[in-house]
C-alpha cells in the first residue's frame, strides 16, 4: 500500500504555535489507562473485558476521549512527536513525523461480523436537529481509529475517504471469501503505517544526503 501525506512543512511553525504542549509518553499512556479505568469503572488488574461489558454506560464524548488517548499513546511509542490544537479544529491531534506534520482525526470504531466501519463525519446540534459533515483534505490529513476490543489503533489517510461518510476495515475473511474490493485492517495498522514512514523517511534523507547542497532544497514529508 502507497500512501502520500500533504506536506505540511511550511505550516510548521504555525501549528506549533497553535498547540498547547507536545504529550509525551508516560504522562499519555497513565492518562489513557486512567481514561478507561475511571469512565468504565474498571479497577486495577482488570483486563479489558470488563471495560467492554459497560460500553452501554459511556457518552459518545468518553469514547472519543479513550480513543484520542490511546492514539496519542501508539504514536509516542514510536517515538513520533504528539501535539493538541488550542483551537476548535477538525483534526484532534498533530503527529510530528520530522519533517512533515500530520493532522489527525480520531475516531472510536466497535467491531461488528469481523468489520470495523469508521464514520468519518461529525455531527453537530443545528435548528433543524443533528448536521453531519464529512471530512476533507483540506481541514485533516488522516483518520485514525481505535477499537477497544482488539485493543488496536488504525491510520487512514484522508485520500481514500476525502468526503466520504465512512470506510470498513475487515478484520475476517468473508463469507464467500470475496478478495477484490477489500480494505484489510492489518493494512491500516497504526504502528505499522507509521513504521513505515519513518522507514522511508530514513531512506529518503540517505538519497538525498549528497544532492542538498547543490539544489538547496530539503526533503518535504511524504509516505511512498
Amino acid at each position: 500500500m502507497t500512501i502520500s501525506w500533504a506536506s505540511l512543512s511550511s505550516a510548521r511553525p504555525a501549528i506549533r504555535r497553535a498547540c498547547s504542549s507536545e504529550v509525551r509518553g508516560s504522562l499519555v499512556l497513565c492518562a489513557s489507562a486512567q481514561s478507561v479505568a475511571r469512565v468504565v469503572g474498571v479497577s486495577n488488574g482488570h483486563g479489558p473485558a470488563d471495560a467492554i461489558a459497560r460500553l452501554s454506560q459511556m457518552t459518545t464524548d468518553q469514547k472519543g476521549a479513550i480513543a484520542e488517548a490511546c492514539i496519542a499513546a501508539e504514536a509516542i511509542k514510536l517515538g513520533i512527536g504528539v501535539f493538541r490544537p488550542l483551537a476548535d479544529e477538525r483534526y484532534d491531534l498533530i503527529f510530528d513525523l520530522r519533517p512533515g506534520l500530520v493532522r489527525v482525526q480520531c475516531k472510536w470504531v466497535t467491531l461488528r461480523n469481523g468489520v470495523l466501519t469508521v464514520f468519518c463525519v461529525s455531527s453537530r446540534r443545528a435548528p433543524e436537529g443533528f448536521r453531519c459533515r464529512t471530512y476533507s483534505s483540506d481541514e485533516v490529513d488522516a483518520i485514525a481509529a481505535y477499537c477497544l476490543e482488539l485493543d488496536r489503533a488504525f491510520l487512514i489517510p484522508i485520500a481514500l475517504v476525502d468526503n466520504r461518510p465512512s470506510i470498513g476495515l475487515r478484520i475476517e475473511p468473508s463469507r464467500n471469501n470475496q478478495q477484490r474490493g477489500i480494505n484489510w485492517a492489518d493494512d491500516f495498522d497504526l504502528a505499522a503505517t507509521l513504521r513505515r514512514h519513518q522507514g522511508a523517511v530514513a531512506q529518503l534523507g540517505e538519497r538525498q544526503h549528497g544532492m542538498l547542497e547543490a539544489t538547496g532544497s530539503s526533503p518535504v514529508g511524504s509516505i511512498a
